[in-house]
């Protein structure tokens, strides 16, 4: 029975069939934006889960330098900041090993280790491009303290903060980082992305022991670990010798990069576990550079491509012998000193385009 003045189903307290439908909707709806919600939180926490999971790996996992520089009293200034960023430079070691313990390059003693591959990358601080400045082994260059040698033997001599100081004096920049890679990382980080393909330019045989006769002909060319160690290392079948392996070295980096920088490679959780995973046991690195630097100086170069990074040689003067009767490389001092003034003025983009370097040299 309905009162004067009351609405049909206030007197009932029934609901009628309009709200009754509505109420279902409103609920489904308020289901599924908690479900949505839910599914973002997890995702992050998941994300954030796997990050901290990679960053830990590579900070347990990579050894550490504890002395990586030089005295400070020795050491160049570091570049002024140009809109808050200051330039990077790290330095890549690759290191034979003659004897020699790790541990005594890395601690600055005197040993018979020499640095077999050596780079300098330059990242200017508008982060728009890098620089890979190979420098070759036989250089024969002033070492502090210890007059004039192959700069390979910098390591040997004083261990990592020598090499450094050595690599300073040259081009009159702050080195930041320094990374120090055993030649099996070098493999395992190859295999871990599937391989990569290198466009090979001039075709060749190894003459490396543990290849011997592997053959590398011109063009596209798929290489796992073991070939591309191969690959970058070989140099006695060329009659340029360490020039050429210097290219190959850029050629392979480059296609290296690129294949890391894929969609499918960066997005994919498993391979990027697996490249940490197969790579931090052979890498040693500065103590600055932990995880978090390395994921801040990432973050800021995240719109590098890899054709946005160009690959030269530090200049030289042609090959010749020592008064001692080695094979040397000659120091090209006013060449290294235009690229130090471009490095410290953030001129390097006009310092490649004016001599042709943007494909390397």
């Amino acid at each position: 029975m309905t009162l004067p003045g009351q609405a049909p189903d206030e007197a009932t307290g029934t609901v009628s069939e309009s709200e009754d439908q509505s109420r279902p909707k409103r609920r489904t709806g308020l289901i599924v934006l908690l479900s949505a919600l839910g599914v973002v939180v997890l995702a992050a926490v998941v994300a954030i889960v796997y990050l901290a999971n990679v960053a830990g790996t590579f900070d347990s996992k990579t050894g550490k330098i504890a002395t990586a520089f030089p005295q400070e009293s020795t050491r160049p200034s570091a570049t002024p900041a140009a809109n808050g960023k200051t330039p990077v430079n790290i330095l890549l070691v690759g290191s034979d090993s003659r004897g020699a313990t790790i541990d005594q390059a890395e601690s600055g003693q005197a040993s018979d280790q020499r640095s077999d591959t050596m780079m300098l990358v330059h990242v200017p601080a508008d982060r728009k491009n890098a620089y890979v400045v190979s420098i070759m082994r036989d250089l024969w260059v002033p070492i502090p303290g210890h007059g004039t040698a192959k700069i390979n033997a910098a390591l040997a001599y004083g261990g990592v903060p020598l090499m450094v100081e050595t690599v300073e004096s040259l081009l009159h920049q702050r080195i930041d980082h320094v990374a120090f890679m055993e030649f099996d990382g070098f493999k395992g980080l190859t295999d871990a992305v599937g391989g990569v393909t290198v466009n090979v330019t001039r075709p060749f045989s190894s003459t490396m022991a543990e290849n011997p006769g592997l053959r590398f002909d011109a063009g596209p060319m798929h290489m796992d670990g073991k070939t591309a160690f191969a690959f970058v290392h070989e140099r006695y079948a060329f009659a340029d010798g360490d020039y050429q392996r210097v290219r190959n070295q850029q050629t392979y980096l480059k296609a290296l990069m690129a294949q890391i920088a894929k969609p499918e490679t960066l997005a994919n959780p498993v391979t990027v576990s697996q490249i940490v995973s197969q790579f931090s046991p052979f890498v040693t690195v500065d103590t600055g550079l932990d995880s978090k630097a390395v994921a801040g100086l990432a973050f800021e170069m995240k719109d590098i491509r890899p054709a946005s990074v160009v690959s030269f040689t530090l200049p030289t003067s042609g090959v010749g012998t020592s008064a001692d009767g080695q094979s040397i490389v000659n120091f090209n001092q006013e060449a290294t000193d235009a690229l130090a003034t471009a490095m410290a003025n953030g001129t390097v983009p006009q310092y490649v385009a004016d001599r042709n370097l943007q494909n390397g040299n």
